[in-house]
């Protein structure tokens, strides 16, 4: 099993923008330094506690300062963006990455940011189909391009002179492009299916249950088999909130305190959720009422955290309950405690996998 990382990312409202920018920095170089193969970065506009509002830019940033990890969007909210500046500006980041690049993509999970751009109302899940569609024809094709749907059109053809490149959109490094990969969020996700069908690979969410993530794998393989391709459990990522401490005292009060930063993130990501109508994530029974969701329950069920040989232990369950996975995603939480924060890190990376791998047979 491979490590890797996923982050909103989510801190506390007031922190310094310059401080957690910076700290969010610092989560992407130590990651490269303990071995994480990849991580992905999310991005908000409209959120005081989300402060990542580009994660192109964001990722930008971070690559001169890593060496080997793989960096990428988790996600670009393709809605609220023109289809040929994300084909641009996924193009040249795939060359400045030279390939250490993967293009997350989503309709955007964020209200209010589909209110600011105007999309409130509109089908954001046929935007994003329309959108990635003419992103891929800008990068196989060759202008003028006229590209005509239901939200943009795309041309050239009234002022590009071909002698000199005008009009030309950059192709990407990584050839036909980078890996695309959706984030899935619902149980018994359908887009999982679709985006299976098209050669893309996926995320489960890290504010999922387990009963709900092991939806998506018979839905991802269905989609693998509409194109005639078998499935590869390697492939799928699972996101999960995680802290690790030296000592059980210690890994208790930092990940289930009500003044802890995992308290604090799902009690931020929970009430958004619940009131975006998307309460049912976090219920065991989808009947029950939006009241039984609470925060403390949210983080009971869903944050594994303990000594090395527990979290070892209890990803190990989290594989038997969900089915065979190829990467575990830690999900990215503020520093509160900078020193605690770094060091689960280090033992996750450094006591906590090679532990795992060695009860799969796998190597780390």
């Amino acid at each position: 099993m491979r490590l890797g990382f996923f982050t909103m990312p989510i801190h506390p409202v007031g922190r310094s923008l310059v401080q957690t920018l910076n700290e969010d920095r610092e989560f992407a170089i130590l990651a490269d330094k303990l071995g994480f193969c990849e991580g992905l970065f999310g991005e908000h506009l409209t959120d005081a506690a989300e402060t990542v509002t580009s994660a192109l830019i964001f990722v930008a940033w971070c690559l001169r300062e890593t060496k080997s990890i793989k960096l990428g969007s988790g996600t670009v909210n393709l809605p609220n963006h023109h289809p040929a500046m994300v084909a641009g500006e996924v193009a040249m980041i795939d060359h400045m990455a030279e390939g250490r690049f993967i293009f997350g993509i989503s309709p955007g999970g964020l209200m209010s940011d589909a209110e600011i751009f105007g999309n409130l109302d509109r089908d954001r899940n046929a935007m994003l189909v329309e959108s990635i569609n003419m992103i891929l024809d800008l990068w196989t094709k060759e202008p003028p391009y006229n590209l005509k749907g239901k939200f943009w059109e795309i041309s050239v053809e009234r002022t590009m002179m071909t002698e000199i490149g005008q009009g030309y959109v950059h192709k990407p490094y990584q050839q036909p492009h980078p890996p695309i990969v959706v984030t899935a969020v619902a149980p018994f996700s359908k887009g999982v299916t679709e985006a299976a069908a098209r050669g893309w690979d996926m995320i489960s969410a890290n504010f999922l249950l387990p009963q709900w993530v092991q939806t998506h794998w018979p839905n991802f393989a269905e989609g693998r088999k509409r194109i005639g391709m078998e499935a590869d459990p390697a492939s799928w990522r699972v996101a999960k909130s995680i802290f690790v401490a030296d000592d059980m005292a210690t890994a208790r009060r930092y990940a289930t305190d009500p003044d802890g930063p995992y308290h604090a993130y799902y009690n931020s990501l929970a009430y958004k959720l619940v009131k975006g109508g998307r309460g049912n994530l976090f219920k065991k029974d989808q009947k029950a009422p939006d009241s039984s969701v609470t925060t403390e329950g949210v983080v009971n069920d869903l944050v594994i955290w303990g000594t090395p040989d527990k979290v070892a232990d209890e990803i190990l369950k989290l594989r038997e309950e969900v089915g065979a996975f190829g990467t575990i995603y830690y999900a990215g939480h503020d520093w509160q405690n900078k020193q605690l924060g770094q060091r689960s890190m280090v033992l996750l990376a450094e006591k906590v996998m090679p532990k795992v791998n060695a009860a799969l047979g796998e190597s780390w």
